[in-house]
């Protein structure tokens, strides 16, 4: 069983559709419904409930695969709340299809003996040219309480895990990352949180989207977009073989 992950999707065809096809993707013939491929976040697939977005949630779920993902900002957040939740390898998720799952926040999932943490949002840098409740909605970013969850769930696991996939990046590289690509690098809650995480936290390689690149930024940490790669081999022995994937 092999647990791979990828970036943002955006709920759209030319990201979502051929970035997993067979000629993008060969791989993802030889797969089964044990394989999972996780999403970093902005899946978008979830959004309005249009036919197209049912062909494309059907689409997914044809896959021999299970499709996974945490949430990013640019989600429909009221839709994703109202679907019914279910236990996943020891942690809640939305169910979209059987085999489409949203990971909720502050869950850990032991997807055959491998530890992952997800938790998704992040702040929205083009909110001002989007509508509330159409295109935008405040609950992109976790709440105390989804903070304080996360906080109870790593207690469990005694602050260790596999590794960590989020749609935004612990604060210290947020800063860089929007420095780099001309944002204001805001210090929001939930930088700052995912950066109490990282201080506290013992893993071997933390995953997150977001800022549209594919690179390791540091031993542990990597920036994830169009690149599909297997969360197993992402430690930082194995640096080298994950970059020429």
């Amino acid at each position: 069983m092999t647990v791979y992950v990828t970036g943002d999707v955006h709920g759209r065809a030319e990201y979502g559709s051929s970035r997993f096809t067979s000629k993008s993707w060969p791989l993802g013939r030889t797969l089964t419904r044990d394989e999972v491929v996780i999403v970093a976040g902005d899946f978008g697939f979830v959004w309005d409930g249009s036919n197209a977005e049912k062909y494309w949630l059907d689409w997914f779920e044809s896959k021999p695969w299970t499709t996974c993902f945490v949430d990013g900002n640019h989600e429909n957040h009221h839709a994703l709340a109202n679907l019914p939740v279910r236990e996943w390898n020891g942690g809640l998720v939305h169910e979209v299809r059987p085999h489409v799952l949203h990971l909720m926040r502050g869950e850990v999932f032991d997807i055959d003996g491998l530890t992952v943490l997800a938790m998704g949002g992040a702040a929205s840098n083009d909110r001002q040219y989007r509508r509330e409740g159409r295109s935008w909605w405040p609950e992109e970013m976790p709440s105390e309480e989804e903070m304080e969850h996360c906080r109870a769930s790593l207690d469990r696991v005694g602050w260790k895990v596999d590794h960590v996939v989020t749609h935004e990046a612990p604060a210290a590289l947020a800063e860089g990352l929007c420095r780099e690509r001309g944002r204001k690098y805001r210090g929001d809650p939930l930088q700052t949180f995912l950066g109490e995480l990282d201080g506290r936290l013992d893993y071997c390689a933390w995953f997150f989207g977001h800022y549209h690149g594919d690179e390791w930024l540091d031993a542990g940490h990597r920036l994830i977009y169009q690149d599909i790669v297997p969360i197993e081999d992402a430690t930082p022995g194995s640096r080298n073989l994950l970059e020429a994937l």
